[in-house]
């Protein structure tokens, strides 16, 4: 069984551009082994809370501890390399490059032979390389896309895509795993294989992050739940609380109401 022992806090993140606040005092947590969900309207500072978790914003206010050790504001590169890895709601994979070589580049965030030893392929490189490359076989084998290693990402269906892209940031060696709207773009279809392969994830031990739109993929995946609106915390529990809260269906559902009501 999984250790759920807490991996990620976040106390009090805050971020302005100018006077507009997009992230207001907002606190979470993750535990290992989790799947925890951050959702909310468009425009509620999902996205600018990620991009703080990943060095690429600086938090103007809070703190982010990740296994005991304050990260904010570090660089995206220290951020890899502490154990986070994200994918993105546009999916970015090197489309040019075949299936192994987009997980091989995530593989390549760590490695243990200096350049000296690259150019000259010494012993250390070489088995290095056949650890990573057998490491990335057994990755494309829990997804069920060892059959396609030498397929270009460009020929891969858009779902495969997708777990191409995740399983790609697996193979930085992350322990936590931040997914960007991994529903976007899909068919119920797609949605339903994604459900099935974020829920072989958890049962293999990976810890999640997710921002999801897709509210049958968050109520049919997530242990926890945690909603932000225009950029301040609304609510937290499990799907079942989630779903019941009054809170929650205003945000949602309050603003497409009186656009009714006004019309």
């Amino acid at each position: 069984m999984a250790d759920k022992g807490l991996l990620l806090e976040v106390k009090n993140i805050t971020k302005k551009f100018g006077g507009i606040v997009a992230v207001d005092h907002v606190s979470f947590n993750v535990n290992r082994g989790e799947v925890v969900s951050i959702i909310g309207p468009n425009g509620a500072g999902k996205t600018t809370v990620f991009n703080m978790l990943t060095g690429i914003y600086e938090a103007d206010e809070g703190t982010i501890v990740f296994k005991d050790k304050e990260i904010q504001n570090q660089k995206p590169k220290k951020i890899v390399e502490a154990g986070i890895s994200r994918t993105f709601q546009n999916i970015r994979l090197f489309s040019d490059l075949r299936v192994i070589e987009n997980v091989l580049i995530g593989a390549h965030i760590k490695t243990n032979y200096h350049l000296f030893q690259a150019v000259f392929r010494t012993k250390a490189f070489r088995q290095e390389e056949d650890r990573k490359t057998a490491n990335a076989i057994r990755l494309l084998k829990l997804i069920d896309l060892d059959h396609r290693r030498d397929d270009y990402a460009a020929n891969l269906p858009y779902g495969e895509q997708r777990k191409l892209e995740i399983t790609r940031a697996i193979a930085t060696g992350a322990e936590l795993l931040l997914l960007d709207e991994p529903a976007a773009g899909m068919n119920p279809q797609e949605s339903s294989e994604l459900m099935e392969f974020i829920n072989k994830l958890k049962g293999q031990g990976y810890t999640i992050l997710m921002i999801e739109h897709d509210m049958s993929v968050v109520m049919n995946v997530s242990d926890r739940i945690y909603v932000i609106d225009h950029g301040k915390p609304v609510a937290n529990g499990i799907p079942k609380e989630i779903a019941d809260n009054p809170k929650v269906i205003e945000a949602y559902l309050g603003g497409a109401q009186k656009d009714a009501e006004n019309k």
